[in-house]
């Protein structure tokens, strides 16, 4: 019984970990609309095990785009999560969304805790990395045009996205960078909350390095609109698959 507990806590936890990779991707802004605010339903196998949000806020020289994430009653039973990721960008006359200046991630996913922080020096082409569990600190070198997970999606949707062709983006993750080579599969008619309409299928197709080993499987269903809002996201894990459904979404007045 233990071991069918472990082991179902494994899995969750994998699956848990794939949820939040497909929600780090926040409503573009193809029309640079600030505030806007998107919350998803959060599935594995058709099972709801939790919700998520997304924002993006500014100021006069600052945005910045807060996600959560929160298993429900039945999921917190036995693997209880709780999850704020937050990242700072100077606007600085900078392409939307910005340079990043501060990406910090707090996660508890089951009995596992985490605290990191990267401080970018955009003028030195350094990171500094910082493991506020561990005590572990490091420096990173980056170039001028990388960028933290968050960010990277903003400046993709930004970017014209064609049918059969791909764009890339060098993202941050840790203390290790990769190119993030983002396909535009196709498009297809969905049903969503705001009806049965086009949208944009892509796929990010991560490098075999380090953190983003992978198969690239994650696809998200953007608006094919200016908006491009990203109103469904799905990947396939090691039993079943997992989704995030937009349910709702709160824009700038």
């Amino acid at each position: 019984m233990k071991a069918e507990h472990k082991n179902r806590s494994r899995i969750i936890a994998l699956a848990w970990a794939a949820l939040c990779y497909i929600t780090c991707f926040p409503l573009t802004a193809e029309s640079q609309t600030v505030p806007e605010k998107l919350v998803y339903k959060l599935s594995w196998s058709g099972v709801n095990v939790g919700t998520a949000t997304q924002e993006i806020t500014e100021s006069s020289d600052v945005r910045r785009i807060v996600s959560t994430a929160r298993s429900n009653d039945w999921l917190s039973s036995f693997f209880p999560v709780e999850d704020l990721i937050e990242s700072v960008l100077m606007k600085n006359g900078a392409p939307f969304p910005g340079l990043t200046k501060q990406y910090r991630m707090k996660m508890r996913e089951g009995k596992r805790t985490r605290d990191r922080e990267i401080i970018f020096d955009q003028e030195k082409n350094i990171a500094h990395f910082i493991d506020h569990v561990s005590g572990e600190k490091a420096q990173v070198p980056i170039t001028s045009n990388t960028f933290d997970t968050y960010a990277s999606f903003y400046y993709i949707r930004h970017l014209p996205l064609e049918v059969g062709k791909s764009v890339n983006v060098t993202v941050l993750y840790g203390k290790e960078t990769g190119n993030v080579e983002v396909k535009v599969v196709k498009k297809e008619k969905l049903k969503t909350i705001f009806g049965k309409i086009d949208t944009i299928v892509i796929r990010p197709l991560v490098k075999p390095k380090g953190v983003f080993e992978g198969k690239g499987s994650v696809q998200i269903w953007l608006t094919d609109d200016a908006r491009r809002i990203p109103v469904k996201a799905q990947t396939k894990v090691t039993v079943g698959s997992v989704t995030a459904t937009l349910t709702d979404v709160k824009l700038a007045p």
